[in-house]
């Protein structure tokens, strides 16, 4: 799914909320609104290319919701968008020289159009940019947590493996990605263990 314009903060719950929900046996569970899992205020963001109906200065100053269900950024110009996670085929602590962010790439598929086609990937580039830098560990770590509960459908890794075959070309943001140990990466899209050298990763 594509990322999708919003202008309230997406519907969720505490994990304290949630405990006191379940334990209280609802009428149906399906009910439950999803778990917000990280919350940050003054986080700017920023899009490549631009989303239709959301500029660059609305990507100025918002707060970040991470729930279990999609990632939201809700800007104080009213303005916001949402991603579900398997959108997000890859997320990564990165520090360059605007200062380290989160970096993720999205899969934006439009599907097959005539029988045998291939797809047609779109893909986007969403960076996060919090005020306190010592909030990019909680936001990485709840991002992975919530990409675990929606993995990618059987069937897909060799979609995924073409959806990063020039993610070495000199042209992408990725010729930064060094693997010096100054960055930390998640395998979403199940990037190849030879992308990169000396990281982290978060199977999932």
């Amino acid at each position: 799914m594509p990322v999708v314009l919003i202008l309230l903060p997406p519907r969720s719950i505490s994990p304290a909320e949630h405990h006191q929900l379940v334990a209280s046996t609802p009428a149906s569970f399906s009910d439950i609104p999803p778990i917000l899992r990280h919350k940050e205020e003054n986080v700017s963001v920023s899009l490549d290319p631009l989303l239709e109906g959301f500029e660059a200065e609305d990507g100025a100053k918002g707060t970040l919701y991470v729930t279990e269900s999609v990632l939201a950024f809700i800007s104080e110009t009213g303005k916001g968008f949402q991603i579900t996670y398997p959108t997000i085929t890859l997320h990564a602590i990165a520090r360059g020289e605007d200062g380290p962010t989160i970096y993720c790439q999205l899969d934006e598929t439009s599907g097959t159009g005539e029988e045998g086609e291939e797809d047609t990937r779109d893909m986007r580039e969403l960076k996060v940019k919090p005020v306190d830098t010592a909030s990019l560990e909680p936001i990485f770590e709840a991002l992975s947590l919530c990409a675990a509960l929606h993995p990618d459908p059987q069937g897909s890794d060799d979609d995924m493996d073409d959806a990063f075959m020039d993610a070495t070309e000199p042209s992408t943001e990725f010729e930064s990605f060094s693997g010096d140990g100054e960055q930390e990466l998640s395998e979403i899209g199940r990037v190849r263990s030879n992308f990169v050298n000396a990281n982290r990763y978060a199977p999932y």
